[in-house]
């Protein structure tokens, strides 16, 4: 199975692990320990409950020892669903990469039927009962331990998703003009005259909105020579995308712009035979074909980002 994260918790057994599961896992033992955190809570104060009743019943009757009967029933039912949650949080912390109990959160050995097997019905339920006290609040004790680490896990993915998201967000992978095509690609070419093409021309018309292709910071708008009017975004992770031949800048040095955010219109300012964008991407003070960034981050860039 792929697992969608890797984390490593440290502190929680005798070295730390590195874990790798899906998003999908942790959210199911997360709400999984919420419920049987309630569960282990209500069954609780049932026994303390059915303790008072048994030491009332001290004297046994045929009438007391159809209720002792009852509660041991009922004992066992709980004891049931305490040995069912136990075993979850098991596989919890299985899931988790904590496979130890913590020492403060083990539960005795002793099992509830093995006490006091010797005395009375009254002595051998009220045994049994005292035994589910304990093992209630140590099992309640493991499911809150177990859910603190999973949300604990979840805020870390969290954190996670929201840095991948600005990483990407600072990439070049949009269009700067919508739904324009190249006109002219990357490279050595001829017309209008022979050269090295450092970017790519973009069929637009006049006036034509001019998006930024990432986030960034404006780190020049104005005249560059041949490029006429142009906008240089440093997107502060060795990627600036420049966007010349414009008519008009709609930002200003120094603004951070968000991706697809409007920051000019269409021209043909400097050496320009007609209206198009001329859209040019820098990686590390190289010019670099900006084709494969149009429509997405390239495969290779993401996968160096992960």
């Amino acid at each position: 199975m792929k697992k969608d994260y890797l984390v490593t918790i440290h502190g929680l057994s005798s070295a730390p692990r590195r874990l790798g599961f899906a998003r999908w896992q942790i959210v199911a033992a997360a709400v999984t320990l919420v419920v049987g955190a309630l569960v282990v809570a209500v069954s609780l104060v049932v026994v303390v409950r059915a303790q008072g009743r048994v030491h009332a019943l001290s004297a046994v009757g045929d009438e007391q020892q159809r209720r002792l009967e009852t509660i041991g029933k009922q004992a066992q039912s709980l004891d049931d669903e305490l040995r069912r949650l136990q075993t979850q949080n098991q596989q919890i912390r299985r899931l988790l990469g904590v496979d130890r109990m913590p020492a403060a959160h083990a539960r005795p050995a002793q099992h509830p039927e093995q006490t006091t097997m010797n005395g009375n019905a009254t002595d051998r339920v009220a045994g049994r009962l005292t035994s589910l006290v304990t093992a209630s609040q140590v099992t309640r004790a493991d499911a809150d331990h177990l859910r603190h680490i999973a949300l604990r896990v979840l805020n870390i993915h969290r954190m996670q998703e929201l840095l991948q998201a600005r990483v990407i967000a600072a990439v070049p992978s949009i269009d700067p003009v919508e739904g324009a095509s190249i006109a002219s690609a990357f490279g050595w070419r001829i017309d209008p005259w022979p050269s090295f093409h450092a970017g790519v021309d973009l069929d637009a018309n006049y006036g034509d909105e001019v998006r930024a292709a990432a986030a960034g910071t404006v780190v020049s708008a104005g005249w560059d020579g041949g490029y006429g009017l142009k906008v240089d975004i440093d997107h502060h992770n060795g990627y600036h995308t420049w966007y010349a031949h414009l008519s008009r800048a709609d930002v200003q040095l120094g603004q951070y712009v968000r991706k697809a955010e409007p920051i000019a219109l269409v021209g043909e300012s400097g050496d320009a035979t007609g209206p198009h964008l001329h859209y040019q991407i820098m990686y590390s003070g190289h010019a670099i074909d900006p084709a494969p960034f149009l429509s997405g981050v390239p495969a290779k860039v993401l996968a160096s980002l992960k």
